[in-house]
């Protein structure tokens, strides 16, 4: 990563160093960052839900067909975390505890999102009667599908929000939530393996960067094609974790991170490049501790919230206009939905479900251990055998 400078492990950390602390710390920039990043999301798919493309959208026109703002967002989350789930691990390297933790992040807040989409959305849309929607086995179908994270937004029945390519997608925000939980095993396997490491994550960088450039090699290989197109941003993420030390946010290598990303849109290889300067810039600026900008110590993180009950939202104002909304309706009109709904999601569901597992830490801790030593004795028990036999 040639545009991200060293500083020598050596020397007391400044201010502007990217590291906080041995653990994350809470004065930083995380979560207004990811806040951005899914208003981005919600600000793209405004014009594909309006208008059925999103070819018109500003960032299209200005990286010459590259991708759309939103795609950038999805690249910030991603790039953050690696960041923040590889120092999950490193601090606590307990599976079990890791696993739930991870689980509990993703899985109730998505829950509740599927059955206010599928309940009160789509009962309100339908043309069906009401009877017939409730007892449609395509009801149960988009249920269990969105639970399993399958990336084709199932349908709801009788359900068209608006006369275009996107009509029928309930949520389409909801495909990236797959990848990022296989990140989240990824993570784990490796640190159980002790492979969890800088060098690693370089390579896993490499491997991402070389999938972008052969995206068409990687249909045959489905859901793992999909990932390793998205690794190179996780992988990022990771290895400024392990860089943290080294680092520093300062000015002239801000610049040169803005001017490294100008050159490869340029080089219209903006999304294949992009880990190598946006990591540098992404991380450096989450770290910072800017007060300004935690909003999330007011209302709380609204940024999951707003990410998977953005679209739904906008569907809703483009029915609600017969889909003669302008994009920018909405965009604003969407925000004036989903923001409570998100702000009701962290306060009702993820706060909670995140506040349920630490209450019960010391028991997965335990299965941890029981893990661990049931582990040790049939290691021990096969290096006997092993032994024996020679």
């Amino acid at each position: 990563m040639a545009v991200i400078p060293f500083v020598a492990p050596h020397r007391r950390r400044s201010a502007a160093s990217i590291a906080q602390s041995p653990a994350v710390s809470r004065a930083n920039n995380f979560d207004f960052l990811r806040l951005v990043a899914a208003l981005s999301v919600v600000f793209s798919h405004s014009f594909l839900i309006a208008e059925g493309s999103e070819a018109s959208e500003p960032f299209v026109q200005l990286t010459g067909n590259q991708c759309v703002l939103g795609l950038v967002g999805v690249f910030v989350f991603f790039i953050i975390s690696g960041y923040l789930v590889t120092g999950s691990f490193l601090r606590h390297p307990a599976p079990g505890r890791f696993a739930l933790k991870r689980g509990l992040r993703i899985f109730p807040g998505l829950a509740v999102n599927l059955l206010v989409c599928a309940l009160l959305l789509g009962a309100l849309v339908t043309t069906l009667p009401l009877g017939d929607y409730l007892r449609s086995p395509e009801l149960g179908a988009y249920l269990a599908r969105g639970m399993a994270l399958t990336t084709q937004s199932p349908p709801l029945p009788g359900v068209t929000f608006v006369d275009n390519a996107v009509g029928n997608i309930v949520n389409g925000s909801l495909w990236t939530l797959r990848y990022e939980v296989m990140m989240y095993a990824m993570v784990l396997l490796l640190g159980v393996a002790g492979l969890l490491r800088l060098s690693v994550s370089l390579v896993l960088v490499a491997i991402g960067i070389a999938a972008v450039a052969c995206e068409k090699a990687l249909k045959p290989f489905g859901d793992f094609g999909e990932m390793a197109w998205l690794l190179g941003f996780f992988a990022s993420g990771m290895a400024m974790h392990f860089l943290r030390d080294r680092l520093s946010f300062r000015w002239p290598f801000i610049v040169a991170g803005l001017a490294a990303l100008v050159l490869f849109s340029w080089l219209h290889a903006l999304i294949m490049l992009f880990p190598l300067a946006g990591a540098y810039l992404i991380i450096g600026f989450a770290t910072r501790n800017d007060r300004g900008l935690d909003y999330s110590r007011h209302v709380g993180d609204l940024s999951y919230g707003l990410y998977i009950y953005g679209w739904p939202a906008e569907n809703l104002i483009a029915w609600l206009s017969h889909g003669q909304a302008a994009w920018w309706q909405v965009f604003l009109g969407s925000l004036a939905v989903a923001l409570p709904l998100a702000y009701v999601s962290w306060h009702l569901v993820e706060k909670r479900a995140l506040r349920w597992g630490h209450a019960r830490r010391h028991e997965v801790i335990a299965f941890d251990r029981t893990i661990s030593q049931a582990y040790r004795r049939a290691r021990i028990t096969r290096d006997g055998k092993s032994g024996h036999g020679l």
